[in-house]
Parts: C-alpha cells; sequence; structure tokens
C-alpha cells in the first residue's frame, strides 16, 4: 500500500451483509468485506446496507420488509459498536473515526419497499441511523418504477411514470430527515423526477455509466448532466456486467480495474471529479479482477496513479465527494 492510499479517508458508499448473519465481520470471514479487510485495504468506511428484497404490494409483504429492515438495522448498529469500530450518523463522525484509526458503519436501507405506505417509518429509520434510502430494488414499489421490472410480481415496464405520490411524500420527508435520496436501481424517468424534486442532491451509490455499458442500470449521459447541474453524485461500482455487457472484454477476458477506472474517467470527463466516487457492491454481487475484496482497494488508488491522477481528486473520489453530500444533506 503506497503512502498516498495509507493517508486516504477512503469510503464505500455501498456494501451488503449477509442475511442472516452467520459469522462475525470483527474476524476474518468468507465476506469480500469484513473489518480486517478493510484494514488491510486502507479503507475507513463503509455504507453497509439493509437490503429488502422486493416482494407483494400488499400488508403482508410490507410488514415483513419491516421487519427484516429493523433486524439488519439492529445487525448493522452492533458492527458499528465492536472494538475499534464505530456507527456514524454524520461526515465529521466518520472523519473522527478516520483520525482514531478506527472503522466507520454507515447504515442504509436498500430498497424503499421497507417503508411500505407509512411515512412515519421514515423517522424510526433515522433514528436507526440510516443516512440513505435506496427509492427502489428490482421491481417497483409504491414509491417509484423500477430500472428492471419484476415479471414475476407481475410488474409491466412502468407502474407510475416515475415517482408516485407517495414517492414524492418520502423524498419531501427524507430531505427533512436528512436522508440522502439513492437513484440506484431506479427507472431513468424516476430518477430524473427525484433529482428535480429533492432539495438535497440525489446520489447514485452503485451504479455505472450507460455510454460504455449498455445496462438498464446505468445511468446514460443526460442523467449525469443532472446530477452535475443539482450537484449529485454516481458512485461507479464493481460489477462486471454494468462496466462492460456480460462482464467480459472483446476478448473474453474478465472486465478488471481498468474497466472500472474507464467509468470514473467517462464521468469526470463529462461532469467533473466533484461528481464522482466509489460503490462497489461487495457481498452483493460486486467484485472484478484485482478488486474482488475490499482488501484489493489499493490497487484502485494504483490504477489511478498510473493514469495521472493527482493527490487531491484521487481523495475526492475514494470520500471526499460522499461526505460532502452528506454534509449537505445535514444542514437540509
Amino acid at each position: 500500500m503506497d503512502a498516498l492510499h495509507a493517508g486516504l479517508l477512503a469510503l464505500d458508499s455501498h456494501i451488503d451483509i449477509p442475511w442472516p448473519v452467520t459469522d462475525d465481520p470483527t474476524g476474518i470471514t468468507s465476506r469480500c468485506v469484513d473489518f480486517p479487510k478493510m484494514r488491510a485495504g486502507g479503507v475507513t468506511a463503509g455504507c453497509f446496507a439493509a437490503y429488502i428484497p422486493q416482494g407483494a404490494l400488499d400488508d403482508a409483504g410490507h410488514g415483513d420488509a419491516v421487519v427484516r429492515a429493523t433486524a439488519m438495522l439492529a445487525e448493522i448498529g452492533r458492527m458499528g459498536r465492536a472494538e475499534g469500530v464505530r456507527l456514524c450518523e454524520t461526515a465529521d463522525e466518520v472523519r473522527a473515526a478516520f483520525g482514531e484509526g478506527a472503522r466507520a458503519v454507515v447504515a442504509c436501507i436498500e430498497n424503499g419497499y421497507a417503508m411500505g405506505r407509512d411515512l412515519s417509518r421514515l423517522e424510526r429509520f433515522r433514528r436507526a441511523g440510516v443516512r440513505y434510502i435506496t427509492l427502489t430494488h428490482n421491481g417497483h414499489n409504491l414509491l417509484a418504477d423500477s430500472a428492471i421490472p419484476r415479471r414475476d410480481l407481475g410488474d409491466s415496464v412502468i407502474r407510475h411514470g416515475g415517482l408516485s405520490r407517495l414517492g414524492r411524500a418520502a423524498i419531501v420527508e427524507m430531505n427533512i430527515l436528512g436522508i440522502l435520496i439513492d437513484v440506484s436501481h431506479a427507472h431513468r424517468d424516476t430518477m430524473l423526477q427525484a433529482a428535480k424534486l429533492s432539495k438535497t442532491p440525489v446520489v447514485a451509490t452503485h451504479a455505472c455509466v450507460r455510454a460504455l455499458c449498455d445496462h438498464p442500470r446505468n445511468l446514460d449521459d443526460e442523467q449525469l448532466r443532472v446530477l452535475k447541474d443539482t450537484g449529485g453524485l454516481i458512485q461507479i461500482t464493481a460489477m462486471g456486467s454494468f462496466l462492460r455487457r456480460g462482464g467480459k472484454r472483446l476478448d473474453g477476458t474478465p472486465v478488471g480495474i481498468a474497466d472500472f477506472v474507464d467509468h470514473i474517467d467517462y464521468v469526470i470527463e463529462k461532469i467533473g471529479v466533484a461528481h464522482v466516487g466509489i460503490g462497489s457492491d461487495f457481498d452483493g454481487g460486486g467484485g472484478i479482477e484485482g478488486f474482488t475484496t475490499i482488501a484489493d482497494s489499493p490497487n484502485v488508488t494504483a490504477e489511478f496513479r498510473r493514469r495521472g491522477y493527482d493527490d487531491d481528486s484521487i481523495a475526492a473520489i475514494w470520500g471526499g465527494n460522499f461526505l460532502t453530500l452528506m454534509e449537505r444533506a445535514e444542514r437540509a
């Protein structure tokens, strides 16, 4: 690990946790991310997601979703109270953890399905430490349309035409509570409407660029321009099939760090370095050659250096931009 990477406050904006939990992340595990691997990779902070699979849009489905979200947030809270780890709700708390040499855990929810029809659940989630909520996962929910409908759940191509009335109300409430709006997984119309409505810039915590890989989960140039105009972020993810079609290069070899940084290069060229970061989606399918676990994070910095990125840009991409966005939500 070079001196620059060792001195970075590096933050990964999207990490899943296994569910149910059968191991202890304070020790070495089979996960892509545990605390020893974070230390080995020089990564201070991770946004750990309570991932809620999309289910039926009825009371039973929503009831199961909130039970799972509550239990997973409790587990993320336990992770944040481990020795040498801090559960952080603000950018300054993340910086303080970095100063102490501790790991920082930031809680989030992946899929607004967990809210159901009840806006008051958002305040409950915020009290549990949640700093962002991904509006949708795969499949439409009551808040918004997803980029990938679930035919097995009866989804048509669109359900609401972007955000529903409930989804708009949820964004207003999330702004009040200081919860960031994550537009990963969102339909293009959902993303554009959310960016326009939200008083705080939106973030795609784990996505890639559509111009380089035509996948419905990726953002096109217009969406990138909207992020620039509104102060938002795209956090490039280490999901091979989002980086290149089928997760392979034209010669059939698997994608790797160079392909990952190609997407970061593209965002910088189009909208500037202030609008990009890293969200691996480790333990949720993320992982590419050379960046298979969070311990491999110095390899990403080495590729930045190889391409001539300056130190300030590397620091911004690795966490500075995301912390700035957290602060904007805190002040909203």
